[in-house]
């Protein structure tokens, strides 16, 4: 899906951002935009430009990701105990598609303590001035000192990126229902992600079958040469999930998030390489920072009030917020949640993609009404096949899309019952995606 249209982002500046969360008057041009951009005619996502003093953090955070996913795995299990950082995919696993590294973020002291300032908003004792984020000519080395305060920096600024804009969603909406949810939660999830490359996956299996038993692996090569050949899909959370038949390639499968925002950096790309001598026992692998092939983030979206899938643009170092199926809930679908996947770009086997997200969601025991969600909202997130057939909707290539979304991505109905919390809610969702009778399980 390379060829799919490009959705340039609406994009708003930081400055702007702040003014706006703080401002006590409503219905300007940028808070209409806003809505316009989240809501249900829109695409559910935009994107914040010209945060200020993350630029050279950002690089130097994404530079470690790929680096921290290809280490020694005791070096690596050494470096995630000292940062205390964790995993939420199975790093044993030569065949993954991507490595993620996770850590909870939390607001400073809980709501009592939240000022209206915004830089006051979550913890902001590890500011920039406190990290050693060095320079570009650091990236040669392995620069993992100070990677929890580099994570929680990136990982604060982003949470406060999502709580100005619920502040002006809610005032948009009425109440403060966004704002206050995201600060009862007293924390977000913040992961550093590494989607490998095909020499990545190269590494890992060469890596793997040199500390395997030959028995073990000599079982398992002839499995991990077809998924490494087709490119294997994982989920997040490591599990293998059935290709999908429109595009079998992709880094994550088509999915909502679940939470209220999901804040995520424009992504990084790196082109790799890997040469074995005779003097190391393992390849060795370099990495060089590369532009979008494409000039795209490879981010893609089902935009339903357009019924079709748009590639997502970016302006470089921005960030990118997208709404997710808690927002739509407790908005009363005046935000809609966003459908999307992460493609792999043809014919480039030596391209990673590198981001860092946070993910920011209700207190687990918040609960959901559904007394006045739109009904019409509970259908999958595309035009339905009869509806479409009706319609004389003769795109072939879109009726397939519409059928792939009903095989693999579960309605909000069948996951969503009035009286859930948000434990409960995530729980089935996880269920109903990846579990062992899950639409993207590995049947």
């Amino acid at each position: 899906m390379e060829g799919s249209e490009i959705l340039e982002l609406y994009e708003i500046q930081y400055s702007d951002l702040v003014l706006l969360s703080s401002s006590l008057s409503s219905c300007s041009h940028q808070e209409e935009m806003i809505m316009e951009n989240l809501g249900p005619t829109g695409p559910g996502l935009l994107a914040i430009a010209n945060v200020p003093d993350v630029s050279l953090l950002r690089r130097k955070l994404l530079h470690l990701s790929r680096r921290l996913s290809l280490h020694r795995p005791e070096d690596r299990k050494r470096i995630l105990r000292e940062h205390k950082l964790g995993s939420d995919v199975p790093l044993k696993n030569p065949d993954r598609n991507a490595s993620s590294f996770a850590m909870q973020l939390k607001y400073a002291h809980g709501p009592e303590s939240i000022e209206t300032k915004p830089s006051h908003r979550v913890d902001s004792h590890l500011n920039l001035e406190n990290v050693n984020i060095g320079s570009t000519s650091d990236f040669q080395d392995d620069g993992f000192d100070d990677l929890e305060n580099m994570f929680k920096a990136l990982g604060f600024c982003m949470m406060e990126l999502g709580l100005c804009l619920a502040r002006i969603c809610d005032r948009a909406i009425g109440g403060n229902e966004l704002e206050q949810s995201l600060l009862d939660s007293c924390a977000a999830k913040g992961r550093l992600i590494h989607y490998h490359s095909m020499v990545d996956s190269l590494v890992l299996r060469e890596d793997g079958r040199r500390k395997g038993s030959s028995k073990k692996h000599a079982n398992n090569h002839a499995r991990s040469e077809q998924k490494l050949s087709k490119g294997a899909n994982l989920d997040t959370n490591g599990n293998e999930v059935r290709p999908c038949e429109i595009h079998p390639n992709l880094w994550q499968q088509w999915h909502y998030d679940y939470g209220i925002f999901t804040v995520l950096t424009d992504p990084m790309f790196l082109l790799s390489s890997q040469q074995t001598t005779a003097n190391t026992e393992f390849p060795i692998s370099s990495d060089q920072e590369c532009a979008s092939p494409s000039g795209h983030s490879y981010l893609q979206i089902f935009h339903p009030n357009k019924n079709k899938v748009l590639m997502v643009k970016s302006s470089p170092e921005s960030f990118i917020v997208q709404v997710g199926e808690s927002a739509d809930i407790l908005s009363k679908g005046k935000l809609r949640s966003t459908l999307h996947c992460v493609c792999r770009p043809a014919r480039l086997e030596n391209l990673s993609r590198e981001t860092f997200v946070v993910f920011l969601q209700p207190a687990w025991s918040k609960t959901f009404s559904i007394s006045d969600y739109p009904m019409e909202y509970f259908k999958p997130g595309c035009q339905p096949l009869e509806e479409a057939e009706e319609n004389n909707f003769v795109d072939q290539d879109q009726n397939a899309l519409t059928r792939e979304f009903q095989k693999t991505v579960p309605p909000l109905s069948a996951r969503l019952k009035d009286g859930m919390t948000f434990a409960e809610f995530s729980r089935e969702t996880t269920k109903q995606y990846y579990g062992g009778s899950g639409l993207q399980s590995n049947k």
